[in-house]
């Protein structure tokens, strides 16, 4: 029988709440599960606080501060932190590194084969929306250069996303590998009208109101400005329409423009008793917000994969996507209609297309549930393991 490969991962993501952070945990919790020939040592910056699954070989490099409190905002991880991480990864003997997301990528004191995943390429189409100083840029730059450098093989989420990676990171093909993200189990159709009604009123959301959900950060380029233009057509039009707004606006995290959206709202009267921003809200209790919306509206200008998407159609509930949302089309499919997102009209148009015919939200519904069947968790590992298997391959016969 042969030996399992030895796969060692940056695990400094695990904590995170953003959508890098949710693929780190659930593709690790996935491989752990599985026993196809693997083995995994999970690097940390920080010892975790949360028990992890049995199978789950773990070292930490005790370093000062966490990624997420030293990578967020203006902020950046210091040298000793790098240095720390490297030394760590050093000391342990494996046959394929594996980055999980580029995100907290950090240099390799060594050249071995290294699988990286490029989730998107939204801070190269959109780096002005994403980075407050040139000097948060000029870093990303020289982290992602770094991590090309060392990548043997290039992972992604999405087709839209590996296009992405040979036109913008000039990686060729054949080094590419897409895996696939989705949906957590605790997002599914909730049938109990009462849980519901709970959940809407945990917002102070009308129960007669006519609701859209946004899932997501806070950031420029998730369009939310956008959408909030095209509110005052749709409360027009529909006014039982409510609009919430589901994810931290407390500053810590990265560069958002909250304050932007609400100096808007409260500019404007028309909406500004129909919009909610509801901080941060637990996968339960969200679910339960999404099975009580007619929509999830999603008018992002750039996403590499989408996975609030999926959680709404896993739920049930239709998207009414960007139509130039990088990979949303690809993601969405026939779950739910499409619009230009730089086009507030087009925005209200879709939506009160949407409100006001019955037979195609049921229609859509109907589409949205058996779309999110499309993606898996176990899908996915299985699709990194080859990816892992290629590398190590590679690897073999270039040396």
């Amino acid at each position: 029988m042969s030996k399992p490969l030895r796969i060692c991962v940056d695990a400094t993501s695990w904590a995170n709440d953003r959508g890098f952070g949710r693929f780190t945990r659930e593709i690790l919790k996935e491989l752990l599960a599985r026993d196809e020939g693997f083995r995994y040592i999970l690097l940390f910056d920080q010892v975790p606080e949360e028990s992890l699954p049995p199978r789950a070989e773990v070292l930490s490099a005790s370093t000062d501060l966490g990624l997420n409190q030293s990578a967020v905002g203006s902020s950046a991880r210091s040298p000793g932190y790098f240095l720390k991480m490297a030394r760590l990864a050093r000391s342990v003997p494996y046959d394929v590194f594996f980055f999980p997301t580029l995100y907290s990528y950090f240099p390799l004191l060594q050249r071995k084969a290294c699988v990286v995943c490029y989730h998107d390429a939204t801070a190269e189409r959109f780096p002005e929306l994403l980075f407050p100083t040139k000097k948060n840029h000029w870093l990303w730059q020289a982290k992602t250069a770094l991590a090309r450098l060392q990548t043997t093989r290039a992972m992604t989420v999405s087709e839209t996303s590996a296009a992405d990676l040979v036109s913008i990171h000039h990686f060729a093909k054949d080094r590419i590998d897409v895996v696939t993200e989705a949906a957590d189990d605790v997002f599914r159709v909730i049938p109990d009208q009462g849980v519901r009604q709970q959940a809407r009123a945990r917002h102070g959301i009308p129960q007669d109101a006519r609701l859209l959900v946004h899932v997501g950060g806070m950031n420029a380029h998730k369009n939310l400005h956008g959408l909030l233009k095209a509110m005052p057509q749709i409360v027009a039009a529909e006014p039982k329409t409510h609009l919430a707004l589901v994810g931290d606006t407390s500053g810590r995290g990265f560069w958002d423009n909250v304050g932007e959206l609400k100096a808007f709202i409260a500019s404007t009267p028309p909406i500004s008793e129909h919009v909610h921003f509801t901080g941060y809200v637990s996968d339960p209790n969200l679910a339960e917000l999404l099975n009580a919306a007619d929509a999830l509206v999603f008018p992002s200008l750039w996403e590499g994969f989408g996975l609030p998407a999926v959680e709404a159609m896993s739920c049930g509930i239709p998207v009414l996507a960007s139509s130039r949302g990088g990979s949303l089309p690809e993601v969405v499919g026939d779950g739910g209609l499409l619009f230009e997102p730089e086009d507030p009209d087009a925005i209200a148009s879709c939506v009160v297309e949407f409100l006001r015919d019955d037979a195609l939200r049921t229609q859509l519904a109907s589409r949205a549930l058996e779309r999110s069947k499309h993606f898996s968790w176990s899908r996915g590992a299985a699709l990194a393991e080859e990816s892992f298997r290629r590398c190590h391959a590679d690897t073999t016969r270039g040396s």
